[in-house]
């Protein structure tokens, strides 16, 4: 709806103070928002008086009928995306842009004359209906611009972590710096829970990351670098500080189903990519010798460990076990049976069955495999083959790139980035 001749003609007779308002707007209006003294002279003069000025000749210009053109918040985007970039905050921003508009209306306030009353209260309403769409643009371009530097800042995290991991030469040592990994770190290794059905979304799984990164930021109180995915895979926790007993339950908690996670130390960015490997083994061979989801330590599995190294008896040990395959039953019930010590009644209540179900598959067992499970030796060996065959299974399927890259071990298990 065009204005009045009236509010016309109030507006316009202050069209000659537009330098001096936006000088006075960018120093003395501004200069009441906590935080604007600090901005640097040369943004407050220049930059920010600039904005005012476009701000008030686009104002005049619809007075005068002229309606919106495209591009008439173009500065105000440029501007929001530059604020952001340098961090300045939304809502000292937003500040800037209210009080503009409370300034400009005062002044109009005091150039009416009386009897213009109806004109003040006509352009009042104008000159709010315009600004809903200035600070919609504005708010618009920052937060699209805070969440575009957010994302460039994660991946960038993300790849320093995969670097780190992987061993990759020539780390920015600024960057390490910044994030505190330039000297000893936690390496954490997860393995999250399996997806009930098919498989999520991607922004379910972004979700559930970011709840588990808040969760871990929590429980160390500093920032972590994740390298995961919905599976699993690696947090680098600057510092090195101590997991504490019950981490796996605050995860597990955050993603809403179990989890399994190892720590290991690395006195150095380049002992990342041992420690990584040390903590996806530990959780490798905690889950092969049917160890409960939970915090895992190496010396919490320390014979495992040392039993599921290859060599060459490595595929005679695990051949052993050949005769389970297909019956996936027997060999969850040797799982059990030595992860309870071998307590036959332990192992029914963990597998839901009667003791006598559990007497006959384990002799069952021995029939198949010739292994005396009833033996110090015979048990020790049934959890070497159990070992070693999940560690061959781990490593089996994959792809061709994986097995040609350089450097890699010949087991398959020691890669920096093998799945924990």
């Amino acid at each position: 709806m065009p204005l009045s001749e009236a509010a016309r003609d109030l507006a316009l007779r202050c069209e000659t103070r537009v330098n001096e308002l936006a000088r006075e707007m960018s120093g003395d209006v501004f200069a009441h928002i906590p935080g604007y003294a600090e901005l640097p002279d040369d943004m407050k003069d220049v930059e920010i008086a600039a904005t005012v000025r476009h701000g008030l000749r686009l104002f005049m210009r619809r007075v005068r009928g002229g309606g919106g053109r495209r591009g008439d918040h173009a500065l105000f985007r440029q501007r929001a995306a530059q604020r952001a970039e340098e961090g300045l905050p939304l809502h000292l921003l937003l500040r800037t842009h209210a009080l503009g508009t409370y300034a400009l209306w005062r002044t109009l306030r005091d150039e009416a004359r009386p009897g213009e009353e109806a004109a003040l209260t006509e352009l009042t309403d104008f000159l709010l209906r315009n600004q809903d769409s200035v600070i919609g643009a504005v708010a618009e371009t920052y937060l699209d611009e805070r969440a575009a530097l957010d994302a460039e800042r994660r991946e960038e995290r993300r790849t320093l972590a995969r670097a780190l991991i992987d061993g990759a030469p020539a780390a920015d040592r600024d960057a390490l710096e910044e994030l505190g990994l330039d000297g000893p770190v936690t390496v954490l290794a997860l393995r999250l829970p399996p997806a009930d059905g098919p498989a999520p979304a991607p922004i379910a799984v972004r979700r559930g990351l970011r709840r588990l990164q808040t969760a871990l930021e929590r429980e160390f109180g500093t920032d972590v670098l994740l390298s995961l995915d919905a599976v699993g895979g690696h947090a680098l926790v600057p510092g090195a500080p101590e997991p504490a007993d019950g981490l796996a339950g605050r995860l597990a908690r955050a993603c809403g189903g179990p989890v399994r996670c190892a720590a290991a130390r690395s006195e150095s960015p380049g002992g990342v990519p041992h420690a990584a490997r040390t903590a996806s083994e530990v959780i490798r061979i905690a889950h092969a010798s049917g160890r409960p989801p939970e915090l895992h330590r190496l010396a919490d599995v320390l014979l495992e460990y040392h039993l599921s190294r290859r060599d060459e008896s490595s595929p005679m040990i695990a051949a052993l076990l050949d005769p389970l395959d297909g019956r996936p039953e027997l060999t969850d019930t040797l799982r059990a049976h030595l992860e309870t010590r071998q307590d036959r009644r332990a192992t029914a209540r963990a597998l839901g069955l009667h003791p006598n179900t559990v007497d006959n598959r384990l002799a069952r067992i021995a029939e198949l495999t010739g292994i005396d499970l009833a033996s110090p030796r015979g048990t020790t060996l049934a959890l070497c083959a159990l070992l070693l065959r999940d560690s061959a299974h781990d490593s089996a399927p994959e792809p061709p790139s994986e097995r040609a890259r350089p450097g890699r071990s010949p087991s398959g298990a020691g890669h920096p980035m093998s799945r924990p």
